[in-house]
């Protein structure tokens, strides 16, 4: 039986928008995601019998159509009429719940594993149409690299940067809720809202303080009311030298960049007195 490994990429968002309510109930974001050298590792391998099976090293992990892995298995199985059975075996090291993008990553690894393991042939766009109904972060995961997102979150726009700076993420062990934060979201008391082409041209620029000064998520302020510990954890990435701090998604993961690495260590070593879960990672 063929085995194949895919590592799934964590994201944190650079800058995070919300234009309006839509008529469907979703919300008009525009944001910029980038992703980080965090990754789930991926192993698949074909079974005898016409199933989905999946293991996982986290005990809490949902092993059935809960998880994200097993519905883009169950999709592109259905999308190309494949009647092959796969072991899906998932090595988290992105936490859950954390504004990640650990689950949504793990999906779009499944997808593009499966279409290389089976041979499909299906393109970047057509794994990323696949994944749009599985979530909405889906189809910028199939990619990762540097994008503009917009819509949902789906229509995206590949940017041809390499971001050089180090990224130092931590989560809280605390659960936020996206829907609840979106739900409490006052659109019209927005008073200040994060450019994406302002962080195209910082990003362009590589000046890590124009790309810092351009950093803005519009969920914080609802995160922060509803979880003060959030807002702490961020300061404490200020008061420690930290250029740019900014959650990420609704949290709970705060992340600060810097483009020195003595700093990145000396930042990371100072916050894992404040959180369990700390990483030292850079853009990817």
């Amino acid at each position: 039986m063929r085995l194949l490994i895919e590592k799934a990429k964590a994201k944190i968002n650079l800058t995070l928008d919300v234009k309006y309510k839509r008529s469907d109930g979703y919300h008009e974001v525009e944001m910029i995601m980038q992703t980080v050298d965090l990754y789930d590792r991926l192993v698949f391998q074909e079974r005898e019998r016409d199933e989905i099976v999946l293991t996982c090293n986290m005990p809490y992990i949902p092993l059935d159509d809960r998880n994200l892995v097993y519905r883009a298995a169950e999709l592109i199985k259905r999308e190309f009429a494949i009647h092959k059975g796969i072991h899906v075996h998932i090595e988290k090291k992105i936490p859950v719940a954390a504004g990640l993008a650990g689950g949504s990553s793990d999906a779009a690894a499944t997808l593009r594993g499966l279409n290389q393991l089976w041979q499909l042939g299906a393109t970047y766009e057509e794994l990323e149409n696949v994944g749009a109904s599985i979530g909405s972060d889906v189809p910028f995961c199939i990619r990762g690299g540097t994008a503009v997102a917009r819509g949902r979150g789906e229509i995206l726009e590949h940017l041809p940067i390499q971001p050089n700076f180090w990224v130092i993420l931590a989560k809280l062990p605390i659960s936020v809720s996206t829907a609840e934060v979106y739900r409490k979201l006052n659109i019209q008391s927005i008073a200040d809202h994060p450019s994406a082409i302002g962080m195209i041209h910082a990003l362009k620029s590589g000046d890590i303080q124009q790309i810092s000064g351009c950093l803005g998520n519009v969920l914080e302020s609802v995160t922060f009311e509803m979880h003060p510990e959030v807002a702490v954890l961020k300061n404490q990435f200020l008061k420690f030298g930290a250029p740019g701090v900014l959650m990420s998604g609704s949290g709970p993961t705060v992340f600060a960049i810097t483009d020195r690495e003595a700093k990145a260590v000396r930042i990371y070593h100072a916050i894992r007195g404040y959180s369990r879960d700390v990483f030292l990672t850079r853009c990817w």
